[in-house]
């Protein structure tokens, strides 16, 4: 199928169907039905199209195409003349037209139709550019016309009718797969493309490997030689080469080459983590940079921070970032110790090379290379368990 021009009518059938936003704008893996459609119909060479909707359904159709394509969208009783507009405009090379009547999904190019089965009807047809712009001019009955002059196209010919939900989710699985294919066939190991989902725009790189429970949404970036998974979920993140995501969950981050992260990890919108990191379990890391070689192992909240390279950050460390007023920022910089149950109020700034005593409450800036120690000195009391066990059994 490489017809240049596509005419795609986007029928109001909520009334019918009972959902609250057409069949064609109904998702699938999180994406409308006709982006899939028209990204396939793109693949497979067509160039302009003409979409026919009601004015409230333009904005949302309109999000289903790529900035750059080259749509012409119409609604209302001049649609006829902006057709014909449309029709007249192509490139005279192109005598026949795509035209969609109804929800139509387009089979990808990763899988074959089955001829097993007697053909069915999808809603397709392909018309003669010429013969349609005539019929315009006549005020033809459209739907005769199409029956008359047009080939119906089925599922043989990859097109197919989409009348419920459930004939919706029988595609899930089918793109899911083709999805993965591509990725595959570019040199990405999946384990289990039964438990794997990626958005269609999503870019992984040669030698990666994607684990069971791996979900990849948006616009995410994974570089060459990454392992992903298992369990992990990303949403617009960017994965630099040889870096590691383990049972994790990332939303608009940046992770840097050869860093691990995880497992039960959750880096949250903001975050910048940089090369030879370490990011562990149960560690929250919210709008923060996290400098080069900085290790972040586990039990550690680090919120609306600037970390320097090389910081260790021992267990139970928290940015105390909120006054129930304002957030503030954390300053730590180059090769700092963090010690263990750290809270760091913010704003406050360590020097480099600075040390905090494991339990402290760090309030004051620290000098470079200090140790700042903000606890109570440890009191011994003789006896006093045992006295205590006394009260106890009286």
């Amino acid at each position: 199928m490489a017809q240049r021009s596509a005419v795609i009518f986007l029928t109001d059938d909520t009334a019918k169907t009972g959902y609250n936003r057409p069949l064609m704008l109904q998702n699938v893996m999180g994406r409308p039905m006709l982006s899939w459609l028209a990204a396939e119909l793109a693949a497979g060479g067509c160039e302009r199209f003409f979409l026919a909707a009601k004015d409230t359904l333009i904005e949302s159709a309109r999000a289903c195409f790529p900035e750059e394509a080259n749509v012409t969208f119409s609604s209302g009783p001049d649609t006829s003349d902006q057709l014909h507009v449309f029709l007249s405009t192509a490139d005279d090379a192109d005598s026949e037209v795509l035209v969609l009547t109804a929800p139509v999904m387009r089979l990808p190019g990763s899988a074959a139709p089955d001829f097993s089965k007697p053909p069915v009807a999808s809603g397709a047809y392909l018309v003669g550019r010429r013969a349609l712009m005539d019929a315009i001019d006549r005020h033809d009955g459209f739907n005769d016309f199409l029956g008359e002059k047009g080939k119906a196209l089925s599922d043989r010919d990859g097109f197919y009718s989409i009348h419920t939900a459930t004939d919706l989710a029988a595609w899930q699985p089918v793109l899911r797969r083709d999805i993965l294919t591509r990725l595959a066939e570019n040199g990405v190991e999946i384990w289990d493309f039964d438990n794997c989902y990626v958005d269609p725009d999503v870019f992984v790189g040669a030698g990666t490997v994607l684990l069971p429970g791996t979900i990849l949404r948006g616009r995410t970036v994974i570089g060459q030689n990454c392992t992903i998974g298992p369990n992990t979920y990303l949403e617009d993140t960017k994965v630099d080469d040889g870096a590691s995501v383990k049972a994790s969950h990332l939303y608009d981050a940046i992770v840097g080459y050869e860093t691990t992260v995880g497992p039960y990890a959750y880096v949250r919108p903001g975050t910048v983590i940089g090369s030879h990191c370490r990011v562990g379990d149960f560690v929250e890391v919210k709008n923060s940079t996290i400098g080069d070689g900085t290790k972040i192992s586990h039990l550690t909240y680090v919120g609306d921070s600037d970390v320097g390279k090389n910081v260790n950050f021992g267990c139970g460390t928290v940015t105390v970032n909120y006054d129930r007023a304002k957030k503030h920022r954390t300053l730590i910089g180059d090769n700092c110790f963090i010690g263990c149950n750290s809270n760091l109020v913010a704003p406050v700034t360590l020097g480099s090379g600075a040390y905090t005593a494991a339990g402290s409450t760090i309030t004051d800036d620290v000098p470079d290379n200090a140790l700042a120690i903000a606890r109570a000195r440890q009191t011994i009391k003789k006896d006093w368990a045992a006295n205590h066990k006394v009260k106890e059994q009286k």
